[in-house]
C-alpha cells in the first residue's frame, strides 16, 4: 500500500478537525469496514460476487484494521456473506482505526472540560495536511485531471456514498458530486461497484432502524 489505507484516509476525510464525525456513527462504522474490505479486494486478497466473498491470498498486507478483516475472512462461518463480514468488522474497526491514525501521527487523543466540570475526549487531526493529502486523489479524478486507480475509484465511492464530499471543497453542487464520485466507483470495476453497492444498503438499513 502506498499512503494510508483506505479506512484511514476515510476516517481523515470523514472527521472534522475537533475529531467530530461528519456522518452518524453507525454510517461512519459500515463505511471504514467496508473500506478495509475494498483494501483487500484491490490487494488481491479478497473476490467478491454475488454478495459472496472468497479469499484470494491470505498474506496480510500490514495494517491492523485491513489484515483484522482478512483474519475473519480466514475464519469466516457465514459461507462469505459480504454483508455479514461488514457488520462483524463494524463493531471496533472506528476504535481500531483510531487507534491505527494516532499510532501514524494523523491524530492525537486530548481530553477537555466542559463547564469546568464533565470531561470529553476526542481524537483531534493533528495537522490538515494529513486530510490534504487523504483528498488529493479524490479531487483530481472528480475533475478529471487524473484518471483514478483502483483505491482512488474505491475511496470515490465511498466519500460518494457517505455524502462527506464537502471534506473535498471543490466549489461544485453537493448532489451533482456525489453523483460524479459514485459514477468513478462503480465505471472502474465490477467488484468496486458491487462492494460499494452494500455498503450503500448496509447504511440504508441502519438509518431506517434508527427511527424505528
Amino acid at each position: 500500500m502506498n499512503g494510508l489505507p483506505l479506512p484511514q484516509e476515510l476516517y481523515l476525510i470523514a472527521h472534522d478537525q475537533s475529531g467530530r464525525p461528519l456522518v452518524h456513527p453507525s454510517s461512519m462504522a459500515i463505511g471504514l469496514a467496508g473500506a478495509a474490505l475494498l483494501e483487500l479486494v484491490v490487494g488481491e486478497r479478497v473476490t467478491v460476487s454475488g454478495g459472496r466473498g472468497a479469499l484470494a491470498d491470505d498474506t496480510t498486507l500490514g495494517d491492523a484494521v485491513v489484515d483484522g478483516l482478512l483474519s475473519l475472512v480466514r475464519r469466516d462461518r457465514s459461507g462469505g456473506d459480504v454483508r455479514s463480514w461488514i457488520r462483524q468488522a463494524a463493531g471496533e474497526v472506528c476504535r481500531h482505526t483510531q487507534a491505527s491514525l494516532v499510532t501514524a501521527g494523523a491524530l492525537a487523543q486530548v481530553t477537555r472540560r466542559r463547564m469546568g466540570l464533565l470531561s470529553q475526549t476526542r481524537h483531534e487531526i493533528t495537522d490538515m495536511a494529513w486530510v490534504v493529502r487523504a483528498c488529493s486523489g479524490v479531487r483530481a479524478a472528480a475533475e478529471g485531471r487524473e484518471p483514478p486507480d483502483a483505491r482512488c475509484a474505491a475511496l470515490c465511492g465511498l466519500v460518494g456514498v457517505l455524502e462527506v464530499d464537502a471534506a473535498l471543497y471543490l466549489g461544485q453542487p453537493s448532489n451533482q458530486l456525489v453523483v460524479r464520485l459514485r459514477a468513478i466507483a462503480a465505471e472502474h470495476s465490477p467488484m468496486i461497484r458491487e462492494v460499494i453497492g452494500i455498503v450503500e444498503t448496509l447504511i440504508r438499513d441502519a438509518a431506517v432502524a434508527i427511527y424505528r
